[in-house]
C-alpha cells in the first residue's frame, strides 16, 4: 500500500470544493456521472481512430444504490486510470489528461492495471493494487447522514433523468446485492456488483440528428416527451451551427392561452448533452425565454455559476445568433405562409410583444412581420394599417389616431360609433397591450393610440371645432348636479358629470374613461414602481346628451318642480357673486402687503357664503333627483353597458324597469 498527500496548496481545499463548487449535491453527482461518460466516449474515440484494438463490449454507466451500506457506485467500462495516472490526474487538483489517455491507449489498449484510490475528505489519501477483471472505473461514495434521501431510488432516478436524460452512453440505475465494500472512507475505487438495471435516458436526441433527416412528426414527438401535458406547438425553431462556435438545439413555439401559460423555465441548457440549468435568463434573450425546448453547446462552460455563463464571450454570442434565428424564422413564415402567420398571431404575437418591450432594437426586426389586427378580424403591417387610416384618422393637428378596443361586446356601443364615422377600430386585447401602446407611440411619429371608449365620438378624433346649440351655463350646471348626486359613491371609481351636445341620434347618457389615468393605472399593475396610480380610484365621465329628447324633458321637469325653492338661492348667488367680483377686483389693484386683515377676511366670508348658497342648490335638486325613477334608471343604463352595475344596484333597476314597464 502506498499513502501520500494530494498535491494542494492548502489543508482546507476540500471544504472550499465542498462548500463553494459542489455546494449543490445535484451538481455533484451530475458530474460524476459525466466524468464516466467521458471515459466511455474517449474509448468511442480510440475506437472510431481505429487506435483500439481491443473488444469494446457494451458500453454503459451502472449508478447502482445500497441503503445498507449507505453508499452510490458510478461504474463505467471505458478508459480506467493506473495507479501512475491517479497520481499525476486525480492527487494533482484540476489537471486535465485527455490528450495522454488517448496518447497511452493508442499504443497499449488491453492494458488493465487495476488500483483503489480512496479518500476521506482530507488532503490525505491510500493508493493500493486490487483484482478487478473488467476495464473500466467504480466510485463508490459513502454518503454522510445529512445526504441519505440520494439513497432513495425515485430521488436518484429523478436527479438522472434532470440531468443525465440525454447523454450519448447509456445508463443504468439499478439496486444491487450487497456491495463489496473496501473500507469506511468517503470515495473508494472498488469492484462493482452484477445486478442488472433499466436503461433511463435517451443516447440520441432530436436535437443531435440532421433537421434534412426529420419530419413534422418526430419534432411534434419530441415535444410531447419533453413537456407532457403542453399543447401541439406553434411551431419550431432547429438550430445546428458549428461556426465560430458549436451550437444545436430544438426551441419552440408554445400556444400560450393565459397568463397562467407564461413560465420562463422551460428551456433546457445542455452542454455535450449533460444538462446544466433550465433557468436560462441572461444566457438568452430575456423575451426569449417565454420559448420551450433545448439548446446544447459544448462552448457553453459546464459550471454551476449561472452568473458565469451570462459572462462568457461565446454565451453572448449564442445569444445573438439564437435571436437571429427566431428573427429570421418569423420573418420567412411571414413572407412565405402570411395566412397561416395570421392565423397564428393571436399565439405568436405575446412572444413579438414581448422582445418589443424588453429588445431596444428589435423593433427595427420584428416591424417587417408585425402585426395589427381590428375588429373585423383582418390583419395589418404596420405601413398597411398607416396607408388604411391616414385620410380619416388625422386630427386637426396631423396626428395619426388609432382607435382600438380591449373587449368587443362590452365596447360594441363604442365600436359602433366609429364605424359609423369611416373608422377603423383596433383589436388589443393582449396580455401585453398596455405598454405595448406606449412603445408603439413612442416608435411611430405623429402617432396616438386611444382606447374608443376613452370619449364620445365627436372628441377621439378631433378634426375641427364643432357647432352645437349649447344649454347656457347655469342650466348646464343644474342639470350636471341632478345627476352627479345620483352616481355611485364608492371609494374604488369616481364619476365626472358634463352635458354635451352630442346630436339627437346618439345616446342619452354615455360613459367614458380617461385614456391617461386608465393607462396609468393599467401599467401600475405591471409595473411596481407606479403603484401610486394602482391606489387611485378609476375614473369615468358622465356625458348627458343634451340633444336627447329624454335629457332635455328630465331638465324641463327639474326646474319646473324646483323653480320656487330655487329662486331665492339664485338670487342670493347672483348678489355674492357679484360682490366676490369687486372685492377680488379692489384687492387686485394692491400689493400683497396693501391688502388689510379686514379685506381678507371680508373676502373669505363672501366665499363661504357662496359656498353654503350652492349647498343650499345642491340640496334642492338632490332632493329632487332622489325622487326621479328616470334620473335612476339613466345613470344605471350607463353603467349596465359598462359592466358597472351589480349586486344590489343591478337588483334595484330590474325592478324599476319592471314598473316603468306596468
Amino acid at each position: 500500500m502506498k499513502s501520500g498527500n494530494i498535491g494542494v496548496t492548502t489543508e482546507n481545499i476540500f471544504p472550499v470544493i465542498k462548500k463553494f463548487l459542489y455546494s449543490d449535491h445535484e451538481i455533484f453527482i451530475r458530474e460524476i456521472v459525466s466524468n464516466a461518460v467521458d471515459a466511455t466516449q474517449k474509448l468511442k474515440t480510440l475506437a472510431g481512430k481505429g487506435d483500439f484494438k481491443g473488444e469494446m463490449g457494451d458500453l454503459k454507466i451502472r449508478v447502482s444504490i445500497d441503503k445498507d451500506a449507505k453508499t452510490i457506485t458510478v461504474s463505467d467500462n471505458g478508459i480506467g486510470m493506473t495507479a501512475d495516472e491517479i497520481e499525476k490526474y486525480i492527487n494533482q487538483i484540476a489537471f486535465s489528461g485527455a490528450n495522454d489517455f488517448l496518447d497511452k491507449y493508442k499504443d497499449d489498449a488491453n492494458a488493465i492495471i487495476a488500483v483503489k484510490w480512496t479518500c476521506d475528505g482530507s488532503p490525505s489519501y491510500t493508493l493500493e493494487e486490487t483484482e478487478k477483471a473488467e476495464r473500466g472505473t467504480d466510485i463508490v461514495m459513502h454518503l454522510d447522514d445529512d445526504c441519505l434521501e440520494f439513497l432513495e431510488k425515485d430521488k436518484m432516478e429523478g436527479l438522472l433523468r434532470k440531468y443525465c436524460h440525454f447523454l450519448p452512453v447509456p445508463i443504468e440505475l439499478v439496486t444491487p446485492h450487497q456491495l463489496p465494500r473496501g473500507g469506511e472512507n468517503d470515495a473508494e475505487v472498488s469492484p462493482r456488483g452484477d445486478s442488472e438495471g433499466v436503461v433511463i435516458n435517451n443516447v440520441e436526441p432530436l436535437w443531435a440528428k440532421k433537421p434534412a433527416d426529420l419530419k413534422d412528426e418526430d419534432y411534434k414527438e419530441f415535444y410531447r416527451h419533453l413537456f407532457p401535458m403542453a399543447d401541439e406547438p406553434l411551431f419550431w425553431i432547429h438550430l445546428n451551427v458549428d461556426y465560430p462556435f458549436n451550437l444545436t438545439g430544438i426551441l419552440y413555439f408554445p400556444k400560450i392561452k393565459n397568463n397562467l401559460d407564461i413560465q420562463r423555465n422551460k428551456i433546457q441548457l445542455y452542454c455535450n448533452q449533460v444538462f446544466v440549468t433550465d433557468a436560462v435568463e441572461g444566457i438568452v434573450p430575456e423575451f426569449l425565454t417565454l420559448l420551450h425546448g433545448v439548446i446544447d453547446s459544448p462552448d457553453i462552460p459546464l459550471n454551476v455559476s449561472r452568473s458565469y455563463l451570462q459572462s462568457d464571450a461565446n454565451v453572448k454570442k449564442i445569444s445573438s445568433y439564437i435571436t437571429k434565428k427566431v428573427n429570421d424564422r418569423l420573418a420567412s413564415i411571414f413572407k412565405n405562409e402570411r395566412e397561416d402567420f395570421e392565423k397564428k398571431w393571436d399565439d405568436i404575437k405575446i412572444f413579438i410583444h414581448y422582445g418589443l418591450l424588453t429588445e431596444e432594437d428589435y423593433f427595427d426586426k420584428a416591424k417587417a412581420y408585425f402585426l395589427l389586427k381590428d375588429t373585423e378580424g383582418k390583419h395589418y403591417t404596420l405601413d398597411e394599417y398607416q396607408a388604411l387610416i391616414k385620410d380619416q384618422q388625422t386630427n386637426k393637428d396631423g396626428q395619426l389616431v388609432y382607435l382600438y378596443a380591449n373587449d368587443p361586446d362590452a365596447q360594441y356601443t363604442y365600436i359602433d360609433a366609429a364605424k359609423q364615422k369611416g373608422y377603423n377600430v383596433l383589436l388589443m386585447d393582449g396580455q401585453l397591450d398596455a405598454p405595448l401602446v406606449g412603445m408603439l407611440e413612442r416608435k411611430l411619429e405623429k402617432t396616438t393610440f386611444t382606447r374608443v371608449d376613452a370619449d364620445v365620438i365627436d372628441r377621439l378624433i378631433q378634426k375641427e371645432e364643432t357647432q352645437r346649440n349649447k344649454l347656457e351655463a347655469e342650466r348646464s350646471d343644474k342639470l350636471s348636479i341632478v345627476f352627479r348626486s345620483q352616481a355611485p359613491k364608492t371609494e374604488k371609481m369616481d364619476f365626472n358629470v358634463e352635458a354635451q351636445a352630442l346630436g339627437e341620434d346618439q345616446l342619452p347618457v354615455m360613459m367614458t374613461q380617461s385614456e391617461y389615468m386608465r393607462r396609468m393605472k393599467e401599467m401600475a399593475r405591471l409595473q411596481p414602481g407606479m403603484a401610486f396610480y394602482g391606489e387611485m380610484p378609476d375614473m369615468y365621465n358622465i356625458i348627458l346628451n343634451t340633444d336627447s329628447p329624454l335629457i332635455r324633458e328630465v331638465l324641463e321637469d327639474c326646474e319646473k318642480q324646483t323653480d320656487e325653492a330655487l329662486k331665492p338661492i339664485e338670487a342670493e348667488l347672483r348678489g355674492l357673486n357679484a360682490r366676490q367680483a369687486v372685492l377680488r377686483q379692489e384687492q387686485d389693484k394692491k400689493k400683497p402687503e396693501e391688502i388689510t386683515q379686514e379685506e381678507k377676511d371680508d373676502l373669505k366670508k363672501c366665499g363661504e357664503d357662496i359656498r353654503a348658497e350652492q349647498q343650499k342648490r345642491d340640496d334642492v335638486l338632490k332632493g329632487y333627483a332622489e325622487k326621479n325613477d328616470r334620473v335612476h334608471q339613466l345613470i344605471d343604463l350607463a353603467l349596465l353597458q359598462n359592466g358597472l352595475l351589480k349586486g344590489e344596484a343591478l337588483t334595484r333597476f330590474v325592478k324599476r324597469s319592471v314598473e316603468m314597464i306596468k
